[in-house]
């Protein structure tokens, strides 16, 4: 279940069909899932169009606000201003092998369609799932990246699948969400699409709505797992407990670390300056949640456009290209906040409980919405 059938709206803007970044035509999305004894991770992989994006690129930008992270693809990005690949999204320590994975499926594309590049630049995010994932052992291989390419359709999974298999996200179970808000202009109609991926944030700084909903959850968990004397949570005016029981403020919860990845697509004729832009008002849907962006805490921007696409065999050096005026550009602010915002919830609520390697277990959102 998605936020909205818990009766909790967010924002004012209206979404797509599918509420999901794949309303903007032709993105679609993947996942493979790595679930065993001591695994619980994936990827997940967003096809930004149904054709080729290395011979047909698209604008793109990216905008890091916390550089904890190994993410690759980036600075070719940020010079360019182009993507040339699918959006690849995974745990830290197999970044490596899904950036060869990808060469090998762009190269593999190309060549059947006689282009022969001699450099790729495949983009790959991450986040570290290891509380829940024996990370070390890398089980994420080139298999689950064709697997997550051949699952990639419109109306694809969220919650604990694909690379958002072992996050967590505000003390409870993180995974993949999405959203998606409509703009129009000029008697036209156009999509911002959000796509997160969830491994962030505090417990008892989690607020829905202006509701500091964390803290009550925070204190249930207590109660249940850390019992004081006579029975009871001993639990204080801020509502979080420390591992000794005591009542304690968010400060003494465990470090913010983790990371979240927000990738945005539209099918608006924003170049890559505009996307930066817009890039960095994802930032406000986390911070409406409660997240400060600890230090431990990687946060990665990616932004790509579906319009004015670059053919790259036409040999032209002039493009003709429609552009979007920035003095209209602040409906598009908010929907890229709006739906960061209600994706990084969606992500929350679609995700079951996930117990770890080493017994941890992440609960859902769900279990507590409506009962705390």
């Amino acid at each position: 279940m998605r936020i909205r059938e818990y009766g909790i709206s967010v924002g004012c803007m209206p979404a797509g069909p599918l509420n999901k970044i794949s309303d903007v035509p032709g993105v679609t999305v993947g996942h493979s899932t790595v679930i065993s004894g001591r695994h619980q991770t994936g990827v997940s992989v967003i096809m930004p169009c149904p054709d080729d994006p290395f011979t047909h690129k698209l604008t793109a930008a990216s905008y890091v606000l916390n550089g904890y992270g190994k993410t690759a693809g980036l600075v070719q990005i940020d010079e360019l201003g182009t993507l040339e690949s699918p959006v690849v999204l995974t745990n830290t320590l197999n970044v490596g092998l899904m950036f060869d994975a990808a060469v090998g499926y762009i190269l593999d594309r190309c060549a059947a369609q006689g282009v022969h590049p001699v450099s790729v630049n495949p983009l790959v995010c991450e986040c570290n799932d290891s509380k829940l994932n024996l990370i070390t052992e890398r089980a994420v291989g080139p298999r689950n990246f064709l697997e997550a390419v051949a699952d990639a359709k419109a109306d694809f999974a969220e919650g604990a699948v694909g690379g958002g298999r072992g996050m967590s996200c505000h003390g409870l179970k993180g995974g993949i969400g999405s959203s998606s808000r409509r703009v129009g202009f000029d008697g036209r109609e156009f999509t911002v699409g959000i796509l997160v991926m969830t491994n962030h944030g505090k417990l008892s700084d989690l607020v829905i709505n202006g509701d500091p909903i964390g803290k009550r959850i925070a204190a249930v968990q207590a109660s249940e797992t850390l019992p004081a004397a006579g029975g009871r949570a001993s639990t204080g005016s801020a509502g979080a407990v420390c591992p000794s029981g005591n009542a304690c403020s968010p400060a003494a919860e465990e470090p913010e670390r983790g990371s979240c990845i927000v990738i945005l697509a539209t099918d608006l004729p924003l170049s890559e300056r505009q996307l930066k832009r817009v890039l960095k008002r994802c930032p406000v849907g986390m911070a409406r949640l409660g997240s400060f962006i600890g230090s431990g805490s990687g946060e990665v921007f990616v932004g790509f456009s579906t319009a004015n696409r670059r053919d790259e065999s036409d040999g032209r050096a002039v493009r003709t290209a429609e552009a979007f005026d920035d003095g209209h550009i602040d409906p598009v602010f908010r929907a890229a906040a709006e739906a960061t915002e209600e994706a990084i919830l969606n992500a929350m609520t679609a995700a079951e409980p996930v117990t770890g390697y080493t017994g941890l277990t992440r609960r859902s959102l769900a279990e507590y919405l409506g009962k705390v």
